[in-house]
């Protein structure tokens, strides 16, 4: 695979990442500054992200305020780039911050300013995305999608599933629960489907549009090589963490209520809308495997869920990386 970065006038391509500093953000830098590319990383608040600079070398990463509700930070942060890619995205609504704001005119703003400035772009949307879904964070994705399209048609648009790595809110969230909770609750029995895909292989599909191998205008899906129930994945990460706990399915109205009440807490543990969300599987469809639109068409092999999660959920343990053998230790005296 040629990993060799684009030149324009013996200056590696230039690529401004919105939402550059989060969980994805960074992994996508780092795949970006180990092709030799300059990256430019837009975020609202830059003070709080020099823990970026160190993925490239010196002068490599630059940082800049923008704000994709204010469309003159959005032009500045385009400034003499080659490239973009919006990885700007929401789970809960907070302040100002709206999935309608952020995953709509948001995405808009971007292409809209991609547009002006003649950069191709790279829009990271979610599997979960689907206009007739009841959750507000499905519905956004979508509207998003359609809105990017509307403006530039030859926006490569990514859907990951539930995404997973050492910063997760998937297996970690599992596994921190089962520290204080006595139970597992399974909202409407844990049967949701999930196809967990891994961090790297999403910067990898990522830093390939850029390296312009992928189709544009396309929407490709990325998924994990493996399938399973939510159940079955919470299974799997009491096993890691060598923790037993008893499971209680939640039926969805009670879930659907117990959620409307938490979610007048300033940080609720369940909205109604993760409730919504839990309605509908996260795996590949059928469309995009038989036109080759997945991981595995561009050459990615993806990384399956047990060969990572104990790299980084064994400090959930009792004992953390010494748990196993500190209870055959015990069981010796």
């Amino acid at each position: 695979m040629n990993t060799e970065p684009n030149e324009v006038h013996n200056k590696p391509k230039l690529v401004t990442v919105f939402g550059g500093s989060g969980f994805v953000g960074r992994a996508v830098v780092a795949a970006l500054t180990k092709r030799g590319y300059r990256v430019r990383v837009a975020v609202r608040r830059p003070e709080v992200s020099y823990y970026m600079l160190p993925l490239g070398t010196v002068g490599q990463i630059q940082q800049i305020q923008a704000n994709i509700r204010h469309r003159w930070s959005i032009d500045r942060a385009l400034i003499g780039a080659d490239y973009a890619i919006n990885l700007v995205g929401i789970m809960n609504e907070s302040g100002k911050q709206r999935f309608n704001t952020v995953q709509v005119l948001g995405a808009k703003n971007i292409a809209d300013a991609c547009k002006q400035a003649n950069v191709p772009l790279t829009h990271m949307s979610a599997l979960a995305a689907d206009s007739a879904s009841h959750s507000a964070y499905s519905r956004t994705k979508a509207e998003g999608e359609k809105a990017v399209r509307a403006i530039l048609p030859d926006t490569i648009i990514m859907r990951p599933s539930a995404i997973f790595g050492a910063d997760d809110t998937f297996f970690n969230r599992f596994a921190n629960m089962a520290r204080f909770s006595p139970f597992m609750p399974l909202i409407g029995g844990g049967n949701t489907m999930f196809q967990p895909v891994f961090i790297d292989d999403v910067a990898e599909a990522i830093a390939l549009s850029v390296d312009g191998k992928l189709k544009s205008g396309e929407t490709y899906e990325l998924a994990g090589p493996e399938s399973r129930s939510l159940k079955e994945w919470m299974i799997r990460t009491l096993e890691v963490i060598d923790r037993k706990r008893a499971f209680i399915s939640v039926p969805w109205w009670l879930a659907k209520l117990a959620s409307s009440i938490a979610g007048i807490l300033p940080k609720p543990a369940l909205t109604r809308d993760q409730v919504d969300l839990l309605q509908k599987d996260y795996v590949l469809s059928p469309a995009a495997i038989q036109s080759g639109l997945t991981l595995e068409a561009m050459g990615i092999a993806p990384q399956a869920p047990d060969a990572i999660m104990t790299s980084y959920l064994w400090r959930y343990r009792v004992a953390g990386q010494y748990s196993t053998l500190y209870r055959l230790e015990l069981k010796d005296e």
